[in-house]
């Protein structure tokens, strides 16, 4: 398949020339008759730090050497190697490999000699999830997105709105998708803004809700880009809303179950997760602002002077009754630095005094004009948020 689109060209001219650059370096070593050796900081928890000016996790300082020369690394090496040579191959050819093709375009047996003139043969990697992690290592090594590389994944987010965006040579207009919606793409910095017409971004973690909101004309009457992630966002989505937020500088607002694991797909948008801290620059967004669902909207809080939106009778009917794992997580995340502001403990805490959780479903029970024409409105209009 070969290119129309000069947004391609341009960021496949630039995916080659940074690996053919960082792969220049082990020419020059091998060709000096030194041991070929690659530096890549290391993605670990130990090396993951939260940057409290910036609102970021992001990388440390600590990196690994992979040397062909030892045997202990030899393998994760040549891994490597194989892999960016496969991505090159790819770039050069004019395709979009997805993630699953470069697993298959890698998988082979290399046979050699052993003991006492025995053939063996050792696998270049034997799943997905040890590609994965190679592709990963690239990443941090060039210092690149595999998006930036063209490189494909299932498309999960998806968007609707007052916008017209360039997408190839197709110009698409998110107002007129009818009841569906625009899947983002998985390479979205491929995506030309050409005009937006709203005030604000709403992201709605749960798919179910999105399709309500949208068929009801949320985006259209309150001047919406409506955005779900259907759950943990993928990183297209992330690159996507961080894009709206830093080039159209459009509020970022998020709204999410009343519950722990909610609340992280909130902090993933917002700054980044622990196991990809080194994507964070370009795909988490600092500036998001978390609507709801909190524990204060629904038993209220005589701190914050905040009445709850439920009457008792509502509560009995809507909350549901915290399990063991959402209370270790909620643990779990007041330890988070990034959840150790006064509103967050404040927060934790209710569900934890509590014990309950509340679903997003559950504001739309008590009728969709009460989540879509007071709830979201209000708590954008009395600042009810946590950024």
């Amino acid at each position: 398949m070969k290119l129309t689109s000069s947004v391609d060209v341009k960021v496949r001219k630039k995916a080659l020339e940074v690996l053919r650059d960082r792969f220049k370096e082990l020419v020059n070593q091998i060709l000096t008759g030194e041991n070929p050796t690659i530096v890549i900081p290391k993605r670990t928890l130990s090396n993951t730090v939260y940057d409290e000016g910036r609102k970021l996790l992001l990388l440390g300082p600590d990196t690994l050497s992979r040397s062909f020369l030892d045997v202990r690394e030899s393998k994760k090496f040549m891994q490597t190697v194989l892999m960016a040579s496969i991505i090159y191959n790819a770039l050069t050819n004019d395709e979009y490999p997805t993630i699953r093709d470069l697993f298959y375009r890698g998988k082979h047996t290399i046979r050699y000699r052993g003991p006492e003139g025995r053939i063996l043969g050792e696998n270049t990697w034997d799943s997905q999830r040890e590609s994965d992690s190679i592709i990963r290592d690239l990443e941090v090594f060039i210092n690149m997105l595999r998006e930036e590389l063209l490189i494909l994944s299932k498309e999960k987010g998806k968007v609707v709105g007052n916008m017209r965006i360039r997408s190839g040579d197709d110009v698409i207009d998110l107002s007129k998708m009818g009841h569906g919606a625009y899947s983002i793409e998985p390479t979205p910095d491929l995506i030309e803004f050409l005009d937006v017409d709203a005030e604000y971004v709403l992201i709605v973690e749960k798919d179910a809700v999105f399709q309500q909101l949208h068929r009801a004309g949320f985006w259209r009457k309150y001047k919406t880009l409506l955005i779900t992630s259907a759950g943990q966002p993928d990183r297209a989505t992330r690159r996507f809303v961080r894009r709206l937020s830093e080039e159209l500088k459009l509020p970022i607002y998020i709204l999410t179950d009343s519950d722990p694991y909610g609340w992280y797909i909130y902090s993933v948008f917002k700054i980044g997760s622990i196991t990809l801290s080194y994507e964070s620059e370009r795909l988490a967004t600092p500036w998001l602002r978390f609507l709801g669902v909190m524990p204060s909207d629904i038993f209220g809080d005589i701190n914050i002077k905040k009445k709850p939106y439920l009457s008792e009778s509502e509560r009995r009917n809507y909350i549901i009754k915290a399990k063991e794992r959402d209370i270790k997580r909620a643990k779990e995340l007041i330890n988070y630095k990034w959840f150790q502001t006064s509103r967050w403990r404040a927060e934790v805490s209710i569900f934890l005094e509590k014990e309950a959780k509340l679903e997003i479903e559950a504001l739309t029970s008590k009728g969709l004009k009460f989540l879509m024409d007071e709830y979201i409105p209000r708590k954008i209009e009395v600042k009810d948020w946590m950024d």
